[in-house]
């Protein structure tokens, strides 16, 4: 009997998500064919030879004939990405609020109860079917947009990985957000009284936290910049493809810094000559390394996922209290 009543529960859930499933996976095959389209040119493009004198890092490469500057049709991909970034804002929206707050609103969360169907069981099989389908949707759309940027990763003509298109909107980070998105939604349907308005506050709260870790990743605030020196004047380490603060300067002997603009010459005589007058021994400049790019994935999983399971965890003790 319990057993039937799950699988009823099941197939209630399946009834009522599955336009939703058919849309995700309608966007996703739709990523991956236009993912698979420009691929595919982005590598006729760098087999021609075109891009083969150009050296890595962020100085733009030109023509050697016409000096216009090469780049790669990667708007699409940035695109992509920015799917990436609003996936949480568009689960929490449309797969989140309704996922309770439908029934409740319209009360029909009442007759499945009178059915012998718990709570729990209710909440568990609305909730696993969204959260399987918003793990394989945004994981799947994450490693398509992988598959796709790897030949242009950071390359001039190309995609950096602390763009923000590329830093927000691919690893594991995307498949934590989505489910931050979705457990969101899903308390605040079940906390608000109307649908739309438990959609308004989704909005409100999953956008609100993209535009925070935005601003965390803009300021470096959890992972700051590492100092690279030169002794003398000798020129800096290459930036390469360094995430640069924008921090130039000149050391003195006692360790003091100051602004690059003191001497405001390129690596030669007059630079050595500025330095040597104003007791300088040193350059440096701040940036953040490629490796970076990792440490912030896993820093904004954890806190997306670490908030995920909380949102859950209280959506399951209010259950008793709102349903």
């Amino acid at each position: 009997m319990n057993s039937s009543l799950r699988n009823g529960s099941l197939w209630l859930a399946w009834r009522q998500q599955r336009v939703l499933v058919g849309v995700g996976a309608a966007v996703l095959a739709v990523a991956a064919a236009i993912a698979a389209y420009y691929r595919s040119g982005m590598l006729d493009a760098l087999r021609s030879g075109l891009f083969d004198h150009c050296d890595p890092g962020p100085v733009s490469c030109t023509r050697s004939d016409t000096g216009v500057p090469l780049l790669l049709d990667i708007e699409p991909l940035q695109y992509l990405g920015a799917l990436n970034i609003a996936l949480p804002v568009v689960i929490g929206v449309f797969w989140g609020a309704p996922l309770l707050g439908r029934d409740r609103e319209l009360g029909t969360h009442r007759m499945v109860l009178t059915q012998g169907v718990s709570r729990g069981q209710w909440f568990a099989s609305r909730f696993a079917l969204a959260a399987a389908s918003a793990v394989t949707l945004s994981g799947l759309l994450a490693g398509v947009f992988a598959w796709w940027w790897r030949p242009a990763a950071d390359r001039s003509y190309g995609l950096f990985w602390y763009e923000t298109t590329a830093l927000s909107g691919s690893g594991p980070r995307v498949v934590a957000a989505a489910l931050f998105g979705l457990a969101t939604g899903t308390l605040l349907g079940l906390l608000a009284r109307r649908v739309l308005a438990a959609m308004g506050l989704t909005l409100l709260v999953t956008g609100a936290m993209t535009l925070v870790l935005e601003w965390t990743h803009k300021t470096r605030l959890l992972v700051p910049p590492h100092t690279y020196t030169s002794a003398g004047s000798v020129p800096k380490p290459p930036m390469g493809e360094k995430w640069s603060a924008g921090n130039y300067g000149l050391i003195t002997a006692s360790g003091r810094r100051d602004d690059v603009m003191n001497c405001p010459f390129p690596s030669g005589a007059q630079l050595k000559e500025c330095m040597d007058r104003h007791g300088y021994v040193a350059r440096f400049y701040e940036a953040n390394p490629a490796g970076d790019y990792w440490t912030v994935q896993w820093i904004d999983t954890a806190a997306l996922g670490g908030l995920a399971l909380l949102l859950t965890a209280v959506t399951v003790l209010l259950l008793r209290r709102r349903i």
